[in-house]
């Protein structure tokens, strides 16, 4: 006889296992299906996200900044070092360890809540069936009155630079490398490119980014991506926009690529590439062909505002659905479809997703763009503060980047919170708390906030909206 479920999970990233999780909590008998394995062989839970993503490239990050840090900026504090090396192998087996702790965490965290965790690939069929297939290839039905699809994605390919893993990789690979390249190629300046490409560009590396668009970080606000490419230029990232790459090949050790761009047709020679043009939905073999849900042109499962798929009691959350590719916003999105299997009113503010780049300094925003309401038609005001002005920024010696609000013009209400500089995405995330409750500027410049802070740089910039800075000179109002 088959196992059956209340629910069952297809995939156990920050969307699967969270809505699991979630679901036991609210007492239905809960079942996640995962099949991706370590380099043991073992069952990692965790997806992409705690794997080979988000949390692994911070670990580098936060390595390669200190060590950049103490190579260059210790001297400043009075503090002298002999010359600093980095132990890259240690760095990347630092990380490994971080993966490790934190998918075993939310093994834990399955068994002390009560989910069943099956092995293998999950396949759905109709009438809500999904059919799991276990790495020997045993094949077992097994019966759900509610089924959610969080398969997650995978990295791009592009034919003019097929992945090997050896010499052209994507960010799978570009966390496993044993010693710093010293010539390394990035495809594409999105947040995975810039974060990567920083990375070995602290440890050594001469980094240069290929990037098709001429706009850089088109989705950020236009002041914050201008600054964002000064300074990453000044940290010797040589960023090439309307690069087109046409073709690459592999000789022995090295990698000749070529672009095209304003100049013609160009080729650079690197000892490493990545291939970071961004991610596509993991939606093959995942759906039987009569399990009833749709899927878009582009390959994403379609869903409505409340991630229910063309099938009742199907839903499908995170990467695999329209949205950004955030981990947050996949877990949100599992909450929210287990309350409303509840029969609760669950809803998600789609409007007020923060985004950020964890690069140094940090890019973060929340809301829309100064661009977009102005296409939009909307009048605002706008308030900057520069970190430069911060007492707490200068004592941490990292006074790079400002914080940017913008209100509406007639109602004052905030309606985007932009920053690049130290702890970004902390002051957007205190941006996104105030905009939730729909308050305004003078609202935030109401509030005490504590001293010597960086949050002072937020109330600053709230309070420039309306020309009431006190520690910069406010704009003279027309």
């Amino acid at each position: 006889m088959s196992q059956k479920f209340d629910v069952v999970v297809i995939g156990a990233g920050p969307g699967g296992y969270v809505a699991a999780i979630k679901a036991a909590q609210l007492g239905l008998k809960t079942a996640c299906i995962e099949k991706y394995q370590d380099k043991e062989g073992k069952l990692a839970l965790g997806g992409t996200c705690l794997n080979v993503g988000c949390i692994p490239s911070k670990a580098l990050l936060d390595s390669s900044w200190k060590f950049y840090e103490a190579k260059n900026g210790f001297s400043i504090h009075g503090i002298s070092t002999s010359e600093v090396s980095m132990d890259v192998p240690a760095m990347v087996g630092r990380k490994a360890n971080i993966v490790k702790g934190l998918t075993g965490g939310v093994a834990s965290l399955f068994k002390a809540n009560g989910v069943t965790t099956l092995q293998g690939h999950g396949k759905l069929l109709a009438g809500k069936k999904v059919e799991l297939t276990a790495a020997d290839g045993t094949v077992e039905i097994i019966e759900a009155d509610h089924v959610i699809l969080a398969s997650g994605s995978r990295p791009i390919d592009i034919p003019p630079a097929p992945v090997d893993q050896k010499v052209i990789v994507d960010s799978t690979g570009a966390l496993e490398f044993q010693q710093v390249p010293q010539r390394l190629g990035v495809i594409g300046a999105g947040v995975i490119g810039l974060e990567l490409g920083s990375v070995w560009a602290r440890l050594g590396a001469q980094v240069t980014v290929l990037e098709a668009l001429d706009k850089f970080i088109p989705a950020a606000d236009e002041a914050v991506s201008k600054e964002a490419l000064k300074t990453f230029t000044k940290q010797g990232l040589d960023i090439k926009l309307g690069a087109r790459v046409t073709g690459s090949k592999v000789n022995g050790e090295e990698v000749v690529v070529s672009y095209t761009d304003a100049a013609g047709e160009q080729s650079i020679t690197f000892d490493r590439l990545i291939v970071a043009v961004g991610r596509r939905p993991v939606t093959t073999d995942l759906l039987a062909s009569d399990s009833g849900v749709d899927l878009d042109e582009r390959g994403f499962i379609y869903v409505d505002d409340y991630c229910t798929t063309s099938v009742p009691g199907v839903y499908a959350i995170g990467d695999v659905v329209r949205g950004l590719m955030l981990a947050h916003k996949a877990s949100e999105e599992g909450i929210m479809v287990v309350e409303r299997i509840k029969g609760h009113k669950a809803q998600m503010n789609y409007n007020l997703i923060p985004s950020v780049i964890y690069t140094h300094p940090e890019i973060a925003w929340v809301g829309k763009t100064e661009q977009t309401l102005k296409t939009e038609g909307v009048e605002v005001n706008v308030g900057t503060f520069p970190f430069a002005a911060s007492g707490r920024a200068m004592a941490a010696n990292d006074t790079g980047g400002f914080v940017k609000i913008i209100a509406d013009a007639k109602t004052d209400r905030v309606l985007g919170v932009h920053v690049i500089g130290p702890s970004a995405a902390e002051l957007v995330q205190q941006g996104a708390i105030a905009m939730e409750f729909g308050s305004s500027a003078e609202d935030i410049g109401m509030m005490v906030f504590s001293h010597p802070t960086l949050s002072e740089a937020l109330h600053e910039a709230a309070l420039a909206v309306n020309g009431g800075a006190i520690h910069i000179q406010n704009r003279k109002k027309r």
